[in-house]
């Protein structure tokens, strides 16, 4: 078996099989990885997710979370920079809460083990002109919010509560 080199672009899914041991230093790291625990989420959400975006999501700097799980497994520290994320937490100018046409509550279908990627931006590719899409969930969904922005749509994240999420979309 290869041995898995940690970078900023390893898979959560990918690094807990090849070390099973990093799982707690993960939750030590940030409470918000506790959710690792939920077998239906560590199925689905973890095969997609990278430590940059966990990172994001943990409040962490990249290189740190990073240089940490590799000092457990004896890997080096890495010095490379990671990547500005391009996630807006800032309430932007296009947002009025009368434009939001949508609005899709994620955190039933993700206690289901399932994962609303697909529904999500189905919606968001309904949105005409000016009409923004809400959504509500459990955490920050950075790589989702990545595959908008790559479609071509604006977003805006606000935090609620460590356990509640409002984000928005626009064309």
């Amino acid at each position: 078996m290869d041995i898995l080199i940690i970078t900023p672009k390893t898979k959560i899914y990918d690094l807990l099989e090849a070390y099973p041991e990093l799982e707690e230093v993960l939750i030590g790291a940030a409470p918000q990885f506790k959710k690792l625990t939920n077998p239906l989420l560590r199925k689905t959400i973890t095969k997609i997710t990278t430590l940059s975006q966990a990172a994001i999501v943990g409040n962490l700097k990249v290189e740190e979370l990073v240089n940490l799980l590799r000092e457990k497994i004896g890997q080096a520290d890495i010095s490379a920079t990671s990547e500005e994320s391009k996630i807006n937490f800032n309430r932007p100018e296009w947002f009025s809460e009368d434009k939001v046409s949508s609005e899709l509550d994620v955190r039933e279908m993700l206690n289901r083990g399932e994962h609303p990627v697909h529904e999500v931006l189905a919606e968001v590719k309904k949105l005409g002109e000016g009409d923004i899409f809400k959504m509500i969930g459990p955490f920050n969904p950075v790589p989702l919010i990545e595959k908008s922005m790559s479609l071509g749509y604006r977003h805006w994240v606000e935090k609620i509560s460590e356990e509640e999420y409002f984000i928005f979309f626009i064309k």
